[in-house]
């Protein structure tokens, strides 16, 4: 029996017969065609080939059996036209693969990769902050048709000094995922993410950061800088701001006070009633629009609920295509609430909070949902790090029974890195995995819903 359970290793050239590359055919009638040319060339010549190749092969056969010979040329032949074919058409492939190559990974396995991903689901995923560049890094795994929308309403940092100094939307969360959508061992992509530590009106600032602005002038506007700066990484996909406009938050507290810019809101240490957005009507780029009507598979989440999440629902023209769109939609919940944010708050807290802000542009129909899951992280650490009760942040409560009254599919997976810390981290293996057997499972479930029909 222990034969049965040695692995056998397949030759990294065997690739080219996995079903699904899509190059086979291509080879066949690439040889049928040069056969039938070579014929045709001999009959135009009158170099009478068939009475050529029958004398040949009588002399050929004398010495070896006519099996051996076919299968002989066969191979002879096919491997011959494989190797020109490779070195032909390596001229194909982009800075990214031929990374992959040098990495001792074949040619083969990176086209047969491509081609899977090429041919996976349209995928939205809207956000901001790490928890879009974290879900952005797995989701990359399953398709390379994904469309980042990023929240620009950041006013902190070296994106908050830029946008000020310089007149930009805020590059900060747009270079995390361009970065997240590259290669993560690409030199280009760690120069990218570099900040710098000392320098006088350098420090504090990315690399990417300053490029991304300086594309924009040299560009002339956002979107161009940023399809400029994703050549420069090769990434899959494309990422794109929610608007183009110069969107600034403030929220409405509890207390009715009023709390301006992204970077204050959770310093308040108030309860939120509602996020707004100066100037009220911001527009998005057709795009944006495009992608979301277009998608099969719509994320949204994890991150801040309000300064990263629902500030790209602000722009209505953004939730009126989610209200449109005919694609699944599933929303990454938080693992542990935020302080200044989402004290106290359950999984169906945040859902309401969602809906309660993007109900008015429901223009479709009234009872639809807007979110159609929620996944969920079922397992907190034993060890979990004394800091984040130190700080008022707690394990998220998953009221099963709440959720169920909105009508809202819970999807409960352990989402969290192993660590011996206790720190409480997404895995964005995990993460896209699990939103991607529920997408799958859920598609196969409508479908035999409309077959019954």
């Amino acid at each position: 029996m222990k034969m049965f359970n040695k692995k056998v290793k397949m030759p990294k050239d065997a690739i080219w017969l996995i079903p699904g590359i899509r190059i086979k055919r291509w080879f066949a009638l690439s040889i049928t065609g040069s056969v039938l040319a070579a014929i045709g060339l001999t009959f135009i010549l009158k170099l009478e080939p068939l009475y050529y190749i029958v004398e040949i092969s009588k002399k050929i056969f004398e010495k070896a059996s006519p099996e051996l010979v076919g299968v002989g040329l066969i191979v002879l032949g096919a491997l011959l036209f494989i190797f020109a074919w490779k070195k032909t058409n390596i001229s194909m492939f982009d800075r990214h693969d031929i990374a992959l190559m040098q990495k001792k990974d074949s040619m083969g396995e990176i086209l047969y990769r491509k081609m899977k991903l090429n041919h996976g689901p349209k995928i939205v995923a809207i956000g901001g902050g790490t928890g879009l560049s974290m879900l952005l890094r797995g989701i990359k795994k399953i398709t390379n048709n994904i469309t980042a929308i990023v929240t620009v309403g950041d006013d902190g940092g070296s994106s908050g000094r830029l946008r000020e100094q310089m007149g930009v939307l805020p590059p900060g969360d747009i270079r995390n995922c361009i970065a997240a959508l590259a290669d993560d061992d690409d030199i280009v992509t760690k120069l990218f993410q570099y900040r710098f530590k000392t320098g006088e009106g350098l420090e504090g600032h990315s690399f990417g950061n300053l490029f991304i602005t300086a594309m924009t002038a040299i560009c002339g506007d956002m979107v161009s800088a940023i399809k400029e700066s994703s050549k420069v990484l090769a990434i899959r996909g494309r990422v794109l701001p929610a608007t183009c406009d110069d969107m600034k938050l403030y929220a409405k507290m509890e207390d009715d006070s009023i709390v301006r810019g992204e970077s204050n809101i959770p310093e308040a240490g108030k309860r939120i009633i509602q996020l707004c957005s100066e100037p009220a009507n911001c527009k998005a780029t057709p795009d944006t629009v495009e992608a979301i009507l277009g998608a099969d598979l719509i994320i949204m989440g994890p991150g801040s609920l309000y300064t990263s999440i629902i500030s790209n629902f602000l722009v209505k023209d953004i939730t009126r295509a989610l209200w449109q769109s005919k694609a699944k939609k599933i929303y990454v919940c938080n693992a542990m609430t935020q302080v200044g944010e989402t004290d106290n708050y359950s999984v169906s807290d945040h859902i309401k909070t969602i809906l309660d802000h993007v109900k008015g542009e429901n223009t479709v129909n009234s009872t639809k949902n807007f979110i159609d899951a929620v996944l969920v992280n079922n397992y907190m650490p034993q060890n979990l790090a004394q800091k984040y009760e130190l700080a008022g942040s707690f394990p998220v409560e998953i009221d099963i029974t709440e959720l169920r009254r909105l009508k809202v599919e819970v999807v409960e997976r352990n989402l969290l890195e192993n660590n011996k810390e206790g720190y409480v981290r997404h895995n964005c293996s995990k993460v896209a995995k699990a939103i991607y057997y529920w997408y799958k499972k859920s598609s196969k479930k409508n479908g035999k819903n409309k077959n019954e029909k």
